[in-house]
This record gives structure tokens, C-alpha cells and sequence, in this order.
């Protein structure tokens, strides 16, 4: 076992291990603690990094994006600043407000569970008591925001007769910046509860701009700041009321840990946690009574709850078993509004076309499905991605309006997110809806129910929606599991490729995506083995690789070697990695807020997003940047540091989406805990010709290959998409 120099060894089977925690609550409060402390104790990834790609990655060790909470003082720190994704997040407001507008016309989503008793029927009660008129909702309340004006339409738009789109109005940078009395005000309360003062603006930003009465009233608002934690926001309140505060079982302090703990969760994936998993992690922050003070925070409107059948339909006389869900309303909203934008798709299409001319050789038989229907599923690995691409050529021939979309950029294809927010496609239509006929979206896996949601209700009526992913690999940063539940519902056909990823290590992925380590032949050194014996020795190794041993075996630069680490802490994760790397590959002072011109770096301007880009110069203006196919993009001084990282080394939460002529996967001794079959496929699916796998790991990896499969998420789109096909099925024609 060596490096690409040496002799290649192949990729040993091993046998069964154990899957990490799932999710749980975090520890009990201790009852100490007042805001800025930190909770994390020694050899754990202990901050969230903003510039991560996912927003909520691998900090905590796991391999599931969670991460852990960073102490109040560091939040601080991130004074909400406008990025260069306000002009998406402008535009993704729009669709909201309209989403909200439908569902205001809607049923309400809560229509059963009279046969419901206790806990379960009183939580309902609640629930029907804030609907009938009690509370407004409290997330689709903002004032929208416009939407960027559309740029010309991009090369991924196949040839066809053009709609021009309605001109929208120029964004307002400054809508959504809390004024500064606000922030004065907020600043005020702070200081007076012994908190950073620095946390003004971010808290000001959450909370609107009575926030300084709401902490007043409520000092476990803060809770509401990203990277609060409840000791922190227990020690403020206690500052700040004195003998006011009532303990653990303040209902104030309750209906604050609820959203707590359901945004805790978002973070991991979840958009609903069922009743008794909530109730549980209550109880282990010192909430006496966790069923009265979860009914009291749904009935004060800080979650919604529904109910949800449990196993096949019970005659009339029998009792359906149901669960209680409860979650956010932003992710409850934006499923309930996914699962009807889905069915309306596929129940308003109405034109099914002849293209068996078209269907020939690579990809004929997605071109039939989507020629016959408004939503179609497809599945494949890299390999496969021909297929959805020889869908837009054929749609684009016969002249049709079609747009190729996927996560990262991608060539001849353009990101959901510059679809979205108007700077990439083909506009929007004098009703908001996106100018084409067919939509293609690629690493469908990798869309969250929000974005899924803005991204189905701009399709308009009659149009083909084709979502098309590998569903073996990390899920969203956000929470939801879109792609797995469209297709655990079939509420639409779906196509599996059968077109193999080629080559040793094709047949490497392959194999780890059914829980397998294959022994693979690689006579070509396409996949090589390193072992290490400790942290040290893995970074020194990895420098090797990229920077001679690579290049010298393969031809392949230094730049397009890329690097893949479990997390962003410990001796040898994306930091000390990248700091080795920068150190070898372009040293330098780091003078521009520790970059140099010439550095490999990930732009991140928003959660979710990980672009790669290369510093060019730095100014009055900023840091500059060159991202994909030479564009150019200024990241302002003071969000350099959260929103720009080095990128000669990372997660491979930040690198799904992506591929490079050659990877090194980097597994030290103390990665063993983050592994799972996931992660693993997706981190060696990365490389396209060689793969080097820095290997101190030992037997965990075939053990999570074998045992650890992706962590579950709690959703309800499956069941609600079911329930609506059920529904349209039981229509007379």
C-alpha cells in the first residue's frame, strides 16, 4: 500500500460496525451559563462554519450535515450583513408571499383525528383552536422583497420561440436591515442582561424590530440567534429578570425550546419531529410537564401539529392509528405546498407528444416517460447523467422551451439557485412562472422542501417537470428528503439507469452504494490505497499526493486534485489540511484577511451552496474572485471571513454535486464516528480518473459502508403526496 507512485492496493471488505447517534435532544441544562460561554469541551468540531457549503456541515463529527451550536460570543460575530444572495433570497420572498396567498385559499392541513383521545386529541384541539382565528401565522409575514431583474437568457436554454419576460423591479438592498434605533434598542437589553452587545444587529434581524420588547418580555427569544444555546439564553433571562423568571417550567422559556429544538432539528434534516421525540428532549432541558408545554406552544402558534395514518386504512368501526407530527410552519408550509405543486404537475399536463424518432440509444427511454407525462423521476449515477442531457437535446429539437438545472455549476446547465433568483434561465413570465416547457433538474437529492417548493410552483400548468438524481448520495443541506420521498410515494413514473459508472472506480462506488467495499482491480492505479498511522502523517501524505506524486503518475495539476475530509476541526480536517496545502502550493502572508492572489478557495453565499472560485485581488471593494467559466465575484471585506474559505481541501457535504479528475479522500484515525455509507459514496464518487484514499481508519470503513446507512429524516411529503394521489385517483373522469 502507497501512493500513486507506488504500487496501487486495492480496497479491502470488512465486517459490521455501528451507526452513530441519531438525533437526539442535547444534554440536560445545567442551570450555569450565561451567554457567550461555550459548551464545547475538548476534540470536538465545536463551530458551525458559515463558508461550509451546507450551512449546518459536519462539525459535530457526524456525517449527516448537523453540526454543533457555537456559544452566543461567536455569533456575535456575524453581524447580519447583506450578501450576494440577497437579490435570490429577494426573489425567493416573492414566491413565498405567493405560496402563502394559495394556502390561504386552502383547506386548513389538519382534517381528522376525531377518533383521537388524550395528549393526542388535545394537541389537535389546540392546533383547530389557532386556525379558527387565533394567531396569524408568524414566518410568511415579511413584507416581499422584489425580485432581481432577469438577465438575458442562459446557453442552457435549448433553441425555441422566446417569451419575453415581465420586467421586475430593481431590489431593494435595504428592505429587510433592521433600522438603527432597533438595534439600539436591542443593544440596550443585551447589556442589561450581562449578553454581547454585538449581538444587536443579527438579533434585531431574527426578531423584527420590536425585538428589543420581545426580549423584554421573553429573554429566551434569543434562542432565536443562531448559535445560542439554552444555557446561554437561561443565564440571560436570569440577568435580565431577576426573580421574575419561574425556572425550568417558565412557559415563556418552553415555547422558546420548542422552536429551539425544532430548528435543532431542520438543521438535521428533519421538517417535523414526532410528539413523543419533542416531549422527550423537553424533558431533558427541565421542562416539568413536556406534553402541557408543547400543547401551550402550538396553541401560541410557535409550531404547527398534524396528524399522520399509520399503516393500511381501517374499516369504519376501527380506529386508525395515527402519529403527531409537530414542526416549524416555514418547512411545513413549503411541504404541504411541494406535494400539491407535484400533483398539479402531473395531473394538469395534458399534452403528451410522438417523440419515438428521438428515443434512440442514450436516454430513450426517460425521452418516452417525458414525453407522456408532467412529472417524471429518474435515478442513475455520474454515468447516468447522459440521459437527463439527452433529454434537453431532444426537447430542444423538437421546440420546446427547456432549461437544464443542477446544484453546483455544471457545464451546459444552469444552478437552481441563479434560476430562482432570476440570474440564470429563462426568466419569468408576466405571472411570475418560469418561460419554458420543460424543466430538468439535476442532483434532485440535493433540494430542500423550500427550495423544492419555490422551485415546483414556478413551473407553470401544463409544463414537464423531470427530477433526476443519485439517490445514494448526502442528502440537502436543508431539511427535508425531497428526491426519496417523491420516490417512495410513486406518484409519478420513475426510471432507473442502467447505465453502469465505468471503470475501477465505478466499480468501487457502485459497490459502496449497496454496502459493499469491493476488492477492485485497478491496474492503472485508478484507486490507491495510503495508510497512515496517525493525523500527522495523513496530512503530510496528502500534501505529497497532490502536489507530486498526482501529477507526476497521472499528469494531472495540483488544481485539479481535489481534496475530501470528513469535518472542518480536528489535526487533519479542511483547516490544517488547508493550511498544509496553501503552504506547498501558494505560500504567502495572507494579506487579504488570510488570502493571497492564486488561492483555491469555496464561496459560499448562502447556506447550501459551496461554488469553487480562485482569489484574483482584493480592493476597497473587496475580495475578488474568479468562480466557474471566469466570473468574476466581489465578496465585501467584513463577510470575507464568513462567507470565503480555502478550497484546496473539503467536506464532502461541500463537494456533492461536483466531480474532479482526481480525488484524495482523507480519513484520519478520529473521522471513524463520522463515517456512514453516504458519505463514503459520495466523498470516492468525486474522482473521475484516480482516487487516493488516506487511510487511518482502520475497519471503520468497511464497517460503515456495511452498517451505516444514511441517517433517517422525519418528513411528510410522502405521505401527503400519497394522500393526493389517492385523492385525484378517486375522481370520477
Amino acid at each position: 500500500m502507497a501512493d500513486a507512485d507506488a504500487e496501487g492496493a486495492p480496497v479491502a471488505s470488512g465486517g459490521a460496525g455501528e451507526p452513530d447517534g441519531g438525533p437526539g435532544a442535547e444534554p440536560p441544562v445545567s442551570g450555569r451559563g450565561g451567554v457567550g460561554e461555550s459548551p464545547a469541551g475538548p476534540g470536538t468540531d465545536e463551530e458551525p462554519e458559515t463558508a461550509d457549503g451546507t450551512g449546518t456541515d459536519e462539525e459535530s463529527g457526524t456525517a449527516d450535515g448537523t453540526g454543533t451550536d457555537a456559544p452566543a460570543g461567536a455569533a456575535a460575530e456575524a453581524t447580519p450583513q447583506l450578501s450576494e444572495a440577497a437579490a435570490e433570497l429577494a426573489a425567493q420572498k416573492i414566491e413565498r408571499e405567493r405560496i402563502a396567498r394559495r394556502k390561504a385559499e386552502r383547506e386548513a392541513p389538519v382534517e381528522a383525528g376525531a377518533k383521537l383521545s388524550g395528549r393526542a386529541a388535545d394537541l389537535l384541539a389546540a392546533v383547530r383552536a389557532v386556525e379558527s382565528g387565533g394567531k396569524p401565522p408568524a414566518v410568511f409575514d415579511a413584507p416581499p422583497a422584489p425580485r432581481r431583474p432577469e438577465p438575458a437568457q442562459a446557453t442552457a436554454q435549448a433553441p425555441a420561440p422566446a417569451r419575453t419576460p415581465a420586467p421586475a423591479p430593481a431590489p431593494q438592498a435595504d428592505a429587510d436591515a433592521p433600522s438603527p434605533d432597533a438595534v439600539q434598542a436591542v443593544r440596550a437589553v443585551l447589556a442589561r442582561g450581562g449578553a454581547p452587545e454585538s449581538l444587536a444587529p443579527q438579533t434585531a434581524a431574527v426578531l423584527g424590530e420590536d425585538a428589543a420588547a420581545q426580549l423584554a418580555e421573553s429573554p429566551w427569544r434569543l434562542l432565536a440567534v443562531a448559535g445560542v444555546r439554552p444555557t446561554q439564553a437561561d443565564g440571560f433571562a436570569r440577568a435580565l429578570l431577576g426573580g421574575e423568571a419561574t425556572g425550568p417550567g417558565d412557559e415563556r422559556r418552553a415555547a422558546a425550546l420548542v422552536g429551539w429544538l425544532l430548528a435543532q432539528a431542520a438543521a438535521k434534516g428533519h421538517t417535523v419531529l414526532e410528539a413523543p421525540t419533542l416531549e422527550s428532549a423537553l424533558a431533558q432541558y427541565g421542562v416539568p410537564d413536556p406534553a402541557e408545554a408543547l400543547e401551550a406552544a402550538v396553541a401560541e402558534g410557535a409550531a404547527l401539529a398534524f396528524e399522520e395514518p399509520v399503516g393500511p386504512p381501517v374499516g369504519e368501526d376501527e380506529e386508525q392509528p395515527v402519529r403527531i407530527l409537530v414542526g416549524l410552519e416555514g418547512s411545513a408550509m413549503a411541504e404541504e405546498s411541494l406535494a400539491e405543486g407535484l400533483a398539479r404537475l402531473a395531473n394538469t399536463f395534458t399534452d403528451p407528444a410522438d417523440w419515438d424518432k428521438a428515443a434512440t440509444g442514450t436516454g430513450a427511454e426517460l425521452i418516452r416517460a417525458a414525453a407522456g407525462h408532467g412529472l417524471v423521476a429518474h435515478t442513475g449515477g455520474e454515468a447516468a447523467r447522459a440521459e437527463p442531457r439527452a433529454l434537453f437535446a431532444a426537447a430542444g429539437e423538437f421546440g420546446l422551451r427547456v432549461c437544464l438545472a443542477a446544484h453546483a455549476p455544471a457545464e451546459g446547465a444552469v444552478t437552481v439557485a441563479g434560476l430562482l433568483a432570476g440570474a440564470e434561465g429563462p426568466g419569468r413570465d408576466a405571472d411570475g412562472q418560469f418561460a419554458l416547457d420543460l424543466l430538468i433538474v439535476l442532483d434532485a437529492p440535493q433540494l430542500d422542501v423550500e427550495t423544492a417548493a419555490l422551485l415546483v410552483e414556478s413551473v407553470p400548468d401544463g409544463a414537464r417537470l423531470v427530477l433526476s438524481g443519485d439517490p445514494a448520495v448526502l442528502g440537502s443541506a436543508g431539511p427535508g428528503r425531497v428526491f426519496a420521498d417523491v420516490l417512495a410515494a410513486r406518484a409519478c413514473p420513475q426510471l432507473v439507469s442502467r447505465v453502469p459508472d465505468p471503470g475501477p472506480i465505478g466499480e468501487l462506488v457502485s459497490g459502496v452504494g449497496v454496502g459493499e467495499l469491493y476488492q477492485v482491480d485497478a491496474p492503472g492505479k485508478e484507486v490507491v490505497i495510503v495508510p497512515v498511522r496517525d493525523a500527522g502523517e495523513a496530512v503530510h501524505r496528502t500534501v505529497q499526493l497532490v502536489a507530486e506524486s498526482v501529477p507526476r503518475a497521472f499528469g494531472i495539476p495540483a488544481d485539479a486534485v481535489q481534496v475530501i475530509t470528513p469535518g472542518h476541526g480536528g489535526p487533519a480536517g479542511t483547516r490544517a489540511l488547508n493550511a498544509a496545502l496553501k503552504e506547498r502550493l501558494n505560500p504567502g502572508p495572507g494579506r487579504f484577511g488570510g488570502f493571497d492572489p492564486g488561492d483555491r478557495v469555496v464561496h459560499v453565499p448562502s447556506a447550501g451552496r459551496a461554488l469553487p472560485a480562485r482569489v484574483v485581488s482584493a480592493d476597497a471593494q473587496g475580495l475578488h474572485l474568479a468562480g466557474a467559466a471566469g466570473a468574476r465575484i466581489v465578496v465585501p471585506k467584513e463577510r470575507v471571513e464568513s462567507q470565503v474559505r480555502h478550497g484546496w481541501a473539503v467536506t464532502a457535504h461541500q463537494a456533492v454535486g461536483s466531480r474532479w479528475p482526481a480525488a484524495v479522500v482523507v480519513l484520519p484515525g478520529d473521522a471513524a464516528q463520522a463515517l456512514s455509507r453516504d458519505w463514503v459514496y459520495t466523498a470516492f464518487g468525486r474522482a473521475e480518473r484516480h482516487l487516493s484514499v488516506v487511510h487511518g481508519v482502520d475497519q471503520a470503513l468497511p464497517r460503515a459502508v456495511a452498517e451505516v446507512p444514511a441517517k433517517p429524516r422525519t418528513t411528510r411529503l410522502t405521505a401527503l403526496l400519497r394522500a393526493l394521489v389517492e385523492s385525484a385517483a378517486a375522481q370520477p373522469e
